[in-house]
């Protein structure tokens, strides 16, 4: 399909449009713009040859009419000199000119058809491609947002996991802390509490109760005490009931 068939396709292609449907917009503008610029290039190529075209049916139509102006007068002439035959002949030339001339307009009129239509389509291509390559910077630096916003989240997500897990070695220290006490608690517990008068009674069994009151009495002379009396007494009705004589 030649360039100037394709017109009204590359007219009409809302490349915008086609990028907003697109899953990659990225990858569709490279192919696009690769597409464009091959358009462009064929744009090129041709438009010489149009416009060279449309330059020589202009002038092969100024050519025409200046004939059919040159056949006009010397009709004029043939007829002033009193000629009739030769101003027919001159008429008919011009005619036969004239006719000519009606297919060398249209001849023109497409040529100029297609030089307009050859600007038109480089001017769009232009306009499209430079579209497309502010887009495409566009659409590039947000992917790299995107994707920097992306690694962010995951590192709040791993920030996120790893306060959870101090959050749960910080309850497995209590715990341990809280198993621990319990384990002192019931070892206090089960602690058999010292009975003093069992362990007195198995000094006095092994014979040392008069060494202990020699000690005290001689502890009690090292520190000047006196012994209360109510103590002094109530071990003397002691003696007494024991019936052991009191040295005191």
């Amino acid at each position: 399909m030649g360039i100037l068939s394709r017109f009204k396709n590359i007219m009409s292609a809302n490349i915008n449009a086609l990028l907003d449907k697109a899953e990659n917009p990225e990858k569709m503008i490279d192919q696009t713009l690769r597409n464009l610029a091959n358009d462009l290039a064929a744009v090129k190529k041709e438009t010489a040859g149009v416009m060279a075209e449309e330059t020589r049916t202009r002038r092969e139509m100024d050519a025409n009419l200046a004939e059919v102006k040159k056949n006009m007068d010397l009709a004029r002439k043939a007829l002033a000199a009193g000629n009739e035959d030769h101003a027919r002949v001159f008429l008919n030339k011009k005619n036969e000119l004239e006719h000519h001339g009606l297919e060398l307009s249209k001849l023109a009129e497409a040529a100029q058809q297609n030089a307009v239509q050859m600007r038109q389509m480089h001017d769009k291509l232009v306009k499209d491609i430079n579209s497309l390559r502010t887009r495409k910077a566009t659409i590039k630096s947000n992917i790299a947002v995107a994707r920097a916003t992306e690694r962010v989240n995951q590192m709040g997500a791993a920030g996120s996991k790893a306060e959870g897990a101090l959050q749960q070695f910080s309850r497995f220290e209590q715990q341990a802390q809280e198993r621990l006490d319990r384990a002192r608690s019931l070892t206090a517990l089960n602690e058999v509490p010292v009975d003093e008068a069992q362990a007195l009674a198995e000094l006095y069994k092994s014979g040392g109760g008069a060494a202990l009151e020699d000690e005290l009495s001689a502890l009690k002379a090292e520190m000047g005490l006196a012994p209360a009396a109510k103590v002094d007494d109530d071990i003397a009705a002691l003696y007494q009931e024991m019936d052991i004589p009191n040295e005191n």
